[in-house]
């Protein structure tokens, strides 16, 4: 993560529950959600349950974006969105976020899922 130190580079290791904003893909105006994120091995991650997401609709119009740290420490942190599209990596990330988990159908993750790598800017 460039240029962050002391707790607001640990954050992610730690925090689970983060605010995005996004820029609503038809209004142009600001989208705060409440969202989940994953750290595997220092890289971070949003995914979630199979199916369509505003916030990831509104990410494929303008992938910047800002990561709310609010757990741990009290943080706006620019981004921007790398979608993970090809199969072959998506397969590798979820294993990797997933393991442990009780998810009922791997492949419906594979196929439906939101998942994007956090870029920090």
């Amino acid at each position: 993560m460039p240029d962050m130190q002391g707790a607001v580079r640990e954050a992610p290791a730690t925090d689970r529950t983060i605010d995005i904003t996004t820029t609503g893909r038809k209004s142009g105006q600001p989208r705060r959600t409440e969202i989940w994120f994953r750290n595997a091995g220092g890289r971070i991650f949003i995914t979630g349950l199979p199916g369509t997401r505003s916030w990831l609709a509104n990410m494929r119009a303008s992938p910047e974006f800002t990561f709310h740290l609010k757990e741990s420490v009290k943080a706006d942190l620019p981004a921007r969105a790398r979608f993970i599209t090809d199969e072959a990596e998506r397969r590798r990330v979820l294993e990797l976020l997933l393991a442990g988990t009780s998810s009922p159908d791997f492949e419906e993750w594979v196929g439906r899922s939101p998942l994007v790598e956090v870029e920090f800017l």
